[in-house]
C-alpha cells in the first residue's frame, strides 16, 4: 500500500494515542483531533512515553522517532481532518456519543474513503444509525490492548459497508503490521471477545462452583498449559493435528459438563456489590499496589515486544 494515505484521528486517550504512535511509526501522516483541548494536550505526553519505551529497547533511534514524530500534526477544528483519507474513531465506548461524533464528521468533512470506530462490542449498524453522507464508509476495527503493540484488528462490516472501505482499512492496517481478521455480519462481541468470554464464563464457574480453590489456580492452568501454545499454532490448526475423530469423542462426552450460564457469574456479581472492582480500587478478585499495578502493566505487553517490526519508509 502506498505511503500517500493521511489518517484522522479523533479521541486521544489510550488507543487514540497508540494508534497515532503504530501510524506515524509507519511513514504515515497523522492528524490529532479530540473535543477537549487539554486532552489533545495530553495525547503527546502519553505518544512520546511510549516511544520512551521503544527507544529503551533499541528498536527505534531517535532519528527514527524524529522521523515519526515528524508525521504527527494537530488537528485541533473538526474541520482540520478535511483531506484524510481514513478517520480513526477513538472516543469512548458510549454508544450516543460515539453517534454524536459520527453526525459532527459529516457536517464537518467533505469527503473521506473509510470511518473507523475502535468500538470494542458496538455492533456497526447500531453505531450509524444517524448516518447519512458516509453510513456505507463506516466499519468497526477494534484492536486490542496495548493497541500500538498487540498485532491484531478485527473488523467488522455493517450491513450497508461498501466492499471498498473493508479492502483499503484492511490493507492500511496490514502495511502497519496488524493481522486482520473480517467479521462478515456482527455478532454481539465480534471474534476475540467471543471467545475470551466463553474462556471466562468456564473459569470463573470453576471457582464459583468450588472445583478449584482460588482463582490463582486457574490462572496458572492457563498461563502454563494450552495458552503459551496458542501463540504460535492456532486452535483449529491444533485440533486438526489432534485429530477430528478425537476431538468429536471429546466433545460428544466432555460439552454437557460445560457451563452455560446466562448471566454474570456470581464471583462478579459479589465483588461488584462490595464496590470491589479490581485494579482502578484496589482490590478486586486480587488485591493491586502500585507495585503489583506495575509490574502487571510490564507482564501484559511483554509478550507483544517480540511482533515488534516497525520499519520507517526511507525519506
Amino acid at each position: 500500500m502506498g505511503r500517500q494515505l493521511t489518517i484522522g484521528m479523533i479521541g486521544c486517550g489510550t488507543v487514540g494515542s497508540a494508534y497515532a504512535a503504530l501510524f506515524t511509526g509507519h511513514g504515515y501522516d497523522v492528524r490529532l483531533h479530540d473535543m477537549s483541548p487539554s486532552c489533545l494536550c495530553s495525547a503527546h505526553e502519553k505518544y512520546e512515553a511510549l516511544y520512551d519505551a521503544i527507544e529503551e529497547r533499541g528498536l527505534f533511534n531517535e532519528a527514527q522517532r524524529a522521523m515519526a514524530r515528524s508525521h504527527l500534526t494537530d488537528a485541533p477544528e473538526l474541520a482540520d481532518l478535511n483531506g484524510v483519507d481514513i478517520i480513526f474513531e477513538c472516543v469512548p465506548e458510549v454508544i450516543d456519543l460515539k453517534k454524536q461524533v459520527y453526525v459532527r464528521i459529516e457536517e464537518a468533512i467533505g469527503e473521506v474513503r473509510a470511518i473507523v470506530s475502535t468500538a470494542s462490542a458496538l455492533a456497526p449498524d447500531d453505531l450509524n444509525t444517524d448516518m447519512t453522507k458516509f453510513k456505507s464508509k463506516l466499519v468497526v476495527g477494534h484492536p486490542f490492548n496495548p493497541p500500538h503493540l498487540a498485532p491484531f484488528v478485527e473488523l467488522v462490516k455493517s450491513s450497508v459497508t461498501e466492499d471498498g472501505v473493508v479492502e483499503l482499512v484492511k490493507g492500511f492496517l496490514e502495511s502497519c503490521g496488524r493481522q486482520v481478521s473480517v467479521m462478515m455480519k456482527a455478532e454481539p462481541g465480534f471474534i476475540a471477545n467471543r471467545l475470551q468470554h466463553a474462556l471466562l464464563r468456564e473459569a470463573m464457574h470453576l471457582v464459583d462452583a468450588g472445583l478449584v480453590s482460588c482463582p490463582e489456580d486457574v490462572d496458572k492452568a492457563l498461563m502454563y498449559s494450552f495458552m503459551p501454545r496458542y501463540t504460535r499454532v492456532g486452535i483449529f490448526e491444533h485440533h486438526d493435528f489432534f485429530g477430528m475423530d478425537n476431538t468429536q469423542n471429546l466433545q460428544n462426552y466432555l460439552y454437557p459438563y460445560l457451563y452455560n450460564g446466562q448471566g454474570a457469574a456470581d464471583m462478579v456479581n459479589k465483588l461488584v456489590a462490595k464496590g470491589e472492582l479490581g485494579m482502578k480500587t484496589g482490590k478486586g478478585i486480587y488485591e493491586w499496589d502500585e507495585e503489583k499495578k506495575a509490574d502487571f502493566t510490564r507482564r501484559a505487553a511483554e509478550p507483544y515486544w517480540g511482533f515488534f517490526n516497525w520499519k520507517l519508509p526511507e525519506e
